[in-house]
């Protein structure tokens, strides 16, 4: 496999390692309803400090990251700000932002997403997937990074996202019309990755055909053709006569007239007789078989999306206007794009995280998807520019309360590609958009029925004056703490809280994230993984840690390993007053961590 290098990529390769925890501390005049650290969040700050802060309660259990990181254009003034301790990469901080003329702009951009995606790949569950959008400029260093992290054989797809609805006419060469999206999955096998509209009426415009019972298919000859191997001497058991609805005998011949073979053994034709199709021309009868479109379970997604489906950047930024009232943001994606991610990979309780989240498309999709089938999506934002409040958060606060708007929204209820199939059955498409006028017509002013670029589109139009209405839903706002620095517990320079000191011990100890829900009433309890419970001997008083009350005494370590005798107890706590080799004689199963070098039991293999 190819390897990417880049300068620093040495410096920064076990960056994440090095980066310092630091707890997440809500804001709840920002957020909307109460505050809840296990709901949907919105962290502002360094998105590289922000998924460390996150890895004690979410390691292993996002499903869906989308990530819209700079596209290193050289026009974008983003800053290369990573505390790594090494001095070249120090002398970067001095020449920021990075512009066109900068040499070092693609080494710079590789060794700023390298540890983030590290991290997103800890943050990431067995099912879960990674979305990433760019342009020409990385999208080739961004997937060697990738195959890197993931694995080349986990890589999904490159999808080509139509960004433009109509060509620039200033563009001195090409007229860029597209952005590229990387998807990569954890585990294949395990994966989150769903069909999109299970509906026979979307097949591809090549299943031309009907059955009785109305199902869509094409025919395929069943002599075999062209492949090198289509000879009676290649497979003698497919030499055989079909009988013909005259009760001919045909046989597999070649165009030269040759002998040839059959697609299917014996066996096979009558088994799936019903399949074969006979046609008759100049030449006699053909047999042919039928090739079903199968879109029971929804259609597979294809590697093209157009901006028909998903929408456009124009699109994206009049929704901006729509909400905000002005042109809020420069380079926002359309709701549709982020809706279709949803679609194939997230389930109705998924974790959805976005570490660049801008304009915040990415948690209005999944209030629209949580709308759309009354699912419990959770999403995770992060954006550290000053517009975390006033943009980020914002638009999810008018998303989810209503917001002011004069106008008409429209909201699209069906879109269909008109084929000469549909039309000869045109009294369904009919009765189809009759129905759909029946069931939603009490919700708009207007079902309006247009017929753009060989499609049927039915929307459904209201008039706002006053507010568009809210999606419901609440979230917590969080700026990142002070960071979490085990070492300096004893000294009393930093005493963080139980929760999260013990997230970050529980984190480290297990790989798993800590779960406060989980917590029993037991003082000192942080939790538990398989064969092991885990303890936490502290409270945020420096007498207190100095004094005898914090110490693993022989009663207890009796206590913990009474509350569970099948498992073992590992106990964090900043003395003991019982030897190791006591416990182990009393057959008491407690192991004992001091405290200020728990940050060395990391496993960094």
């Amino acid at each position: 496999m190819t390897e990417i290098t880049f300068k620093g990529r040495e410096f920064v390769y076990n960056h994440h390692l090095a980066v310092p925890f630091r707890p997440l501390v809500p804001h709840a005049d920002k957020g909307v309803g109460k505050v809840d650290l296990s709901g949907n969040l919105i962290v502002q700050g360094d998105n590289l400090v922000a998924l460390k802060a996150l890895l004690p309660m979410y390691a292993g259990k996002v499903d869906c990251i989308f990530i819209d990181p700079p596209y290193n254009t050289g026009n974008e003034g983003w800053c290369y700000n990573d505390n790594v301790n090494a001095p070249m990469i120090r002398d970067w901080l001095e020449s920021n932002p990075i512009g066109i003329e900068d040499g070092l702009r693609h080494d710079k951009w590789c060794a700023m997403m390298w540890p983030r995606l590290r991290l997103l790949y800890e943050l990431l569950s067995d099912k879960g997937t990674i979305w990433i959008t760019l342009d020409g400029n990385e999208v080739h260093r961004a997937k060697l990074m990738l195959d890197a992290i993931f694995g080349d054989e986990n890589c999904l797809g490159t999808l080509i996202w139509e960004k433009s609805d109509s060509p620039r006419m200033d563009a001195n060469t090409f007229s860029s019309s597209h952005d590229f999206i990387l998807a990569y999955a954890k585990s294949p096998a395990d994966m989150i990755f769903q069909k999109l509209e299970p509906d026979d009426d979307n097949a591809p415009e090549h299943y031309n055909l009907q059955d009785e019972d109305g199902r869509k298919y094409y025919l395929k000859p069943l002599r075999a053709m062209g492949s090198g191997e289509d000879t009676r001497e290649a497979r003698p058991s497919m030499y055989f006569p079909l009988t013909a609805p005259d009760e001919t005998e045909v046989y597999p011949l070649r165009p030269d007239g040759t002998d040839g073979r059959w697609r299917w053994g014996p066996e096979k034709v009558v088994s799936d007789a019903n399949r074969i199709e006979w046609r008759q021309g100049d030449s006699g009868w053909t047999p042919y078989f039928r090739i079903y479109a199968d879109t029971s379970s929804g259609r597979p997604p294809e590697t093209i999306w157009y901006h028909r489906d998903v929408g456009s950047s124009r699109g994206a930024k009049a929704q901006i206007k729509k909400i905000f009232g002005s042109a809020a943001f420069d380079t926002p994606k359309p709701l549709g794009l982020l809706s279709r991610v949803l679609e194939i990979a997230s389930e109705p309780d998924s974790i959805i995280l976005d570490s660049f989240a801008g304009s915040a498309t990415t948690g209005h999709a999944v209030l629209e998807a949580n709308k759309k089938d009354g699912g419990s999506r959770r999403f995770i934002l992060v954006e550290m520019e000053d517009y975390a409040d006033r943009l980020t958060a914002e638009r999810i606060r008018r998303v989810m309360q209503g917001y002011d708007f004069q106008g008409t929204l429209k909201t699209e209820l069906l879109r269909e590609k008109i084929t000469w199939t549909n039309l000869k059955g045109a009294e369904k498409i009919v009765a189809t958009v009759e129905s759909i006028e029946n069931l939603h017509g009490h919700e708009y002013d207007a079902i309006k029925k247009t017929v753009k670029e060989g499609e049927l589109i039915v929307t459904g139009e209201k008039s706002v004056d006053e507010r568009a209405e809210g999606l419901g839903g609440e979230f917590t706002y969080c700026t990142l703490g002070e960071a979490v620095e085990l070492d300096k517990i004893l000294t009393g320079d930093a005493l963080p809280s139980f929760e999260a000191l013990g997230s970050v011990l529980f984190h480290m100890a297990t790989a798993q994230a800590f779960e406060p829900s989980k917590k029993r009433e037991d003082e000192f309890y942080l939790g538990s993984v398989e064969g092991q419970e885990i303890w936490l001997i502290y409270k945020p008083d420096l007498e207190w840690l100095k004094s005898p009350e914090a110490a693993l005494t022989l009663a207890r370590a009796k206590a913990f390993a009474a509350t569970n005798t099948d498992k073992k107890h590992l106990v964090f706590a900043p003395a003991r007053y019982v030897s190791q080799k006591m416990l182990a004689e009393q057959h008491i199963p407690v192991e004992f961590v001091p405290l200020p070098f728990a940050l060395y039991r990391i496993d960094r293999s």
